[in-house]
């Protein structure tokens, strides 16, 4: 019996927290073979980067491995010094780090930082590194290489960056790639592209990945087997296929229940809501030939937006969907009039936002609220989650303390946020519960539209699903009108009535969302539609 690349056994680390020692990871065993590609899926907490970590030397400080063995190769390098890890990191272990904006050194050239990985491990010829840096990036798929090997990490594309990480990561044709969440911060589309890199590179060495995830539809299409952590400990294991097909644990079956990408249905048809709480007399967002120019160094002009339109029925929820860059959040900036448009019109619950100033506009924005992406950056850390929601009653002069108290509390309990969080700040929740402050937040002014900026993409998918479930309860009860707006089509399938699909400012389709998935008419649409992950699972076929 051949010895697998990577054996994991009975491992378990612990961090110390102030005098003692908690341990986050349980007895995890798993093994890689070569050539093979093994899923680490579970949320936050779970225990998987900290297994990653493990595995490749890069523990915090505070970490340690209390027992258990790390075998590579069948050599235990569980409590090698950092040293020794030097010596293979690059070389027979490498990690393509979540982050790409955060992993390169701003003040070096991305040929520079790609040569570093070879001098480390003893090139010294300068025109050698140059040229092999150069053959890397074109190796990953990067256009004009020798061009960005002169460029800075600020001027590429977070797709562009991930690929200069993956050409790092390949330099020196390691046995094992450690991909940590490679492609969470990207869209659709461009996750594929680099996934697909990944997996060509890994059918032409050899080299066998273990990719770290919470996007099961990730670990679905392109994992041989999955290993699903809770809480630090294994919930199950086995190969994907046989994992998806029929998973074992009440955890795994509730992972997939929750994953909108392994769900191929779109949003029900819904009964009407009832007439005295939505007006059946006009579209709650009317946009009527949307534009919106930049004008960049005083001189000429970019055009974000070019002529958009669509209309949202009242209780509905209306998606815009598209790549960075594609006009999103120009779009949503001019609807709750942060922007101004160069021609165009927008009106919200019948006001033409054009004709407004001044006090005008700040009282018009109690009808349309925003709930941002990031809840860890949206609350403001000094206050209280009671304050941060309370804070826009007393802003606009709304009721007494008494009434906004009762207000206030009413809102907070029918987000789930009981009343042992209502003194805490936001450091001290999960990010779920932030999400909740959130949108609490932009509730207690009783807006009729809220404009949900990819709302859920940074949270975990059984979180994602528990705050999606709410948003439609909310919707129901209040008879409110969503945009959300989204890079996620697996979501935007699940939760919306219509859409709309935005490329380089263009409105290229629109229409209901069940008739745009199915018929897509804009090759742009069918391949954003042909990006979702999890269409290779037994889910979905």
């Amino acid at each position: 019996m051949s010895t697998p690349l990577l054996s994991v056994e009975n491992l378990s680390v612990a961090y110390q927290e102030a005098d003692r020692y908690a341990r986050v990871t349980h007895d995890v065993s798993f093994t890689v073979e070569p050539g093979e590609v093994v899923a680490l899926v579970g949320e936050s907490g779970s225990g998987k980067t900290t297994t990653a970590q493990a595995v490749i030397g890069l523990l915090p400080e505070n970490g340690r491995i209390e027992h258990g063995a790390i075998r590579l190769n069948g050599e235990d390098i569980a409590h090698w010094t950092g040293k020794r890890f030097d010596a293979i990191r690059g070389r027979q272990i490498s990690l393509i780090p979540q982050d790409p904006t955060s992993s390169l050194n701003p003040v070096k050239t991305v040929g520079a930082q790609v040569g570093e990985i070879l001098r480390i491990h003893g090139e010294r010829d300068s025109k050698a590194i140059a040229a092999r840096a150069i053959e890397l990036l074109a190796r990953v798929g990067l256009s004009d290489p020798e061009l960005r090997a002169r460029q800075y990490p600020h001027e590429l594309s977070g797709g562009m960056k991930q690929r200069v990480l993956i050409a790092i990561a390949i330099a020196l044709k390691p046995q094992l790639i450690i991909a940590d969440e490679p492609t969470s911060a990207l869209d659709v589309t461009v996750q594929r592209r680099i996934l697909d890199l990944i997996d060509e590179l890994r059918r032409d060495t050899g080299t066998a990945v273990l990719l770290v995830t919470h996007d099961l539809g990730v670990a679905a299409d392109r994992a041989d087997r999955i290993v699903v952590l809770q809480g630090g400990r294994i919930q199950e294991a086995g190969a994907a296929r046989q994992l998806l097909a029929a998973p074992q644990s009440a955890y795994a079956r509730q992972l997939l229940a929750d994953a909108p990408s392994l769900s191929a249905g779109t949003r029900a048809a819904r009964s009407p809501y009832p007439a005295a709480v939505i007006p059946a007399s006009e579209d709650a967002i009317l946009v009527e030939n949307l534009v919106h120019d930049f004008q960049i160094d005083g001189r000429k002009s970019f055009r974000a937006v070019d002529d958009i339109s669509f209309a949202v029925r009242r209780g509905t929820t209306h998606a815009i969907v598209g790549e960075s860059g594609s006009g999103k959040t120009t779009t949503v900036r001019d609807l709750v009039g942060f922007g101004r448009p160069t021609s165009g019109r927008i009106s919200i619950a019948g006001t033409d936002i054009a004709s407004l100033k001044g006090d005008a506009l700040r009282q018009f924005r109690q009808k349309i609220q925003l709930v941002y992406q990031n809840p860890f950056s949206s609350l403001d850390p000094r206050q209280t989650v009671f304050s941060i929601v309370e804070e826009p009653l007393r802003n606009f002069g709304r009721l007494d303390a008494a009434a906004r108290a009762d207000k206030v509390n009413v809102l907070l309990e029918r987000v789930g946020l009981p009343e042992a969080l209502r003194q805490r700040r936001p450091r001290a929740l999960s990010g779920g519960q932030r999400q909740r402050v959130a949108i609490a937040r932009a509730l207690v002014l009783d807006p009729e539209v809220v404009v949900l900026d990819e709302a859920v993409s940074a949270l975990d998918v059984t979180v994602q699903a528990q705050i999606l479930k709410l948003l439609d309860e909310l919707q129901r009860e209040r008879g409110l009108t969503y945009l959300f707006v989204s890079h996620d089509l697996a979501v935007v399938r699940q939760i919306s009535d219509t859409v709309s699909v935005l490329q380089n400012g263009r409105q290229v389709e629109t229409g209901p969302v069940a008739e745009v998935f199915r018929n897509p008419q804009s090759p742009y649409t069918r391949e954003l539609i042909d990006a979702i992950p999890g269409q290779r699972s037994p889910a979905n076929v």
